[in-house]
């Protein structure tokens, strides 16, 4: 039986091969019409097979049903992420719903035949439902941390430009363009998400709604704090240049008291290597000899005695 079964998954794979072999690089038909001359399209250029896959992920997110509280939900995250292909829904949905068949599929065939107990393979086969269903979300929500990091390791050198900028005698929207463009190569993820905020005010929109956004797309909370004060300093007509400054001051502050915070967190973090890792080494090095000394030397004395 397990025999049959191994041959059925074999000519399987190997007819499922030979059919995406034929259709996506061998193409005869192609060849025979541009040998020919008689194919209707010459100068198409080849499809990748990875665009193939695109291509299939994409249709199947669009058919997957989902709700609209949902939809807004992921695309925030998405953004977040840094991922503004307008087809990028589709396709996390699509990989959502691919793996979560495909890996249970493999996960299936690989302990069908194995004296596992039946409750294991059942737990292996929901586990696989998870990571599969779930896999692309944590990828997403991992690649969202990721760049709000960068972004709040950039916000310091971006607001000391922009103070710099502003105290020089550029205006606000001046300032924003000129640091976009000082910060692309050194912080290219907060450099996007000004160059962004620039094209919004190019477009019409007001300072404050387009500094909002700014707030609402990165969720980092010190850019929301800059915002904010930028906002205020915009309504209440004081000095842009005076708010920034002490923004910037505060932001230091801030950094350095967060610098000490680890440094006296380190002493209780390296407690458990040095008790887990060094300490056992250590009394390997120092009493080990001593020991061997002892079992060598004193031990057969007392036994003789």
């Amino acid at each position: 039986m397990a025999i049959f079964f191994t041959m059925l998954i074999f000519i399987a794979v190997v007819a499922g091969l030979s059919l995406a072999g034929m259709r996506l690089y061998v193409k005869p038909k192609e060849a025979m019409e541009r040998v020919a001359g008689t194919g209707a399209d010459h100068d198409a250029p080849p499809v990748h097979p990875s665009l193939v896959f695109h291509d299939i992920v994409k249709r199947l997110g669009a058919m997957v049903p989902v709700s609209p509280k949902d939809v807004n939900v992921m695309q925030r995250r998405l953004i977040r992420a840094g991922i503004r292909n307008p087809n990028a829904l589709k396709i996390l949905y699509g990989a959502k719903a691919l793996f979560g068949v495909l890996l249970p599929a493999l996960v299936t065939l690989s302990i069908f035949n194995t004296s596992t107990d039946p409750s294991n393979k059942f737990a292996a086969i929901l586990a696989a439902v998870a990571v599969g269903f779930f896999g692309p979300n944590e990828y997403v929500r991992m690649k969202a941390k990721h760049r709000q990091k960068q972004i709040h390791r950039g916000l310091a050198n971006a607001l000391d430009l922009m103070v710099v900028c502003v105290e020089s005698g550029l205006g606000l929207d001046q300032a924003i363009l000129q640091v976009a463009k000082e910060l692309e190569h050194a912080h290219p993820e907060i450099t996007e998400e000004l160059a962004i905020v620039n094209l919004e005010l190019k477009a019409g929109k007001r300072r404050a709604e387009a500094l909002r956004n700014l707030a609402d797309r990165t969720a980092v909370d010190d850019l929301k704090k800059l915002v904010a004060v930028l906002i205020q300093a915009d309504r209440f007509g004081t000095g842009v240049a005076q708010s920034l400054r002490a923004h910037s001051d505060y932001m230091r502050v801030q950094a350095r008291q967060i610098a000490e915070e680890k440094a006296a967190k380190l002493g209780v973090k390296l407690v458990f290597p040095i008790f887990f890792c060094i300490l056992p080494s250590l009394f390997v090095v120092t009493v080990g000899p001593v020991i061997m000394k002892i079992m060598r030397e004193l031990l057969p004395m007392m036994n003789n005695m």
